[in-house]
């Protein structure tokens, strides 16, 4: 039986990841929006919903749990990060002059400006293709260069390039999931991306962690 965990911390889009979550598990599984430390321990499948400003979202994170005892429960479970979610999963943020994140992934969060053409809008919102550049369960059923729906004006810069597993083009090349172990994050929201978005889901809770 799957058992997971939404982390609420105060950002994120949670109620529309949990309606979505309702349309891809079984009867036996349980979905469950917290902020419990104790049901986060206790879950099978944790996931890091997101929004907002890097500052505002480590702030938040903080408030609501010990920095080091998150880090410990995420790396022990299959995980995903969305959004935001993914980017504090980096070593640190150009956003708001600058943000120390969570570390987990050595990388970077860097701004899309004066990098992409003046007639490309930032945020970058709408759908766009994710080439597919590393097999992964995530991507199980679903065909390369499927869109997927982005609201973003930050993009991730992993130190590894291995722990991309998919890029996507908005003026640059950009890593628009990753993966490590039993770590998985997105830029995009699959809570927002119709099929190819609830077959991610689908996936990731069919997962054992385990690559």
């Amino acid at each position: 039986m799957v058992e997971v965990v939404i982390i609420d911390y105060g950002m994120g889009n949670i109620h529309s990841v949990y309606k979505s979550l309702v349309k891809v598990v079984d009867k036996n599984s349980k979905i469950k929006i917290s902020n419990s430390i104790n049901d986060i321990k206790n879950s099978s499948h944790i996931i890091f919903p997101g929004q907002g400003a890097a500052s505002e979202c480590m702030s938040s994170i903080k408030k609501h749990y010990d920095v080091v005892e998150l880090k410990n429960l995420i790396s022990q479970k299959p995980f995903l990060g969305i959004c935001m979610g993914l980017q504090v999963l980096m070593s640190n943020s150009d956003e708001n002059n600058g943000v120390n994140c969570l570390d987990v992934i050595d990388g970077s969060v860097l701004s899309f400006k004066n990098k992409i053409g003046k007639t490309l809008k930032i945020p970058h919102m709408g759908w766009n293709k994710v080439q597919q550049n590393k097999t992964h369960p995530i991507w199980s059923g679903i065909p390369d260069n499927s869109f997927f729906y982005f609201v973003h004006s930050y993009y991730v810069e992993p130190a590894d390039i291995n722990d991309s597993i998919s890029m996507t083009e908005y003026g640059i090349n950009f890593t628009s999931s990753i993966a490590r172990d039993n770590l998985t994050a997105v830029q995009f929201h699959p809570e927002k991306s119709s099929e190819p978005g609830l077959s991610l889901l689908r996936n990731f809770i069919s997962w054992d962690g385990v690559l």
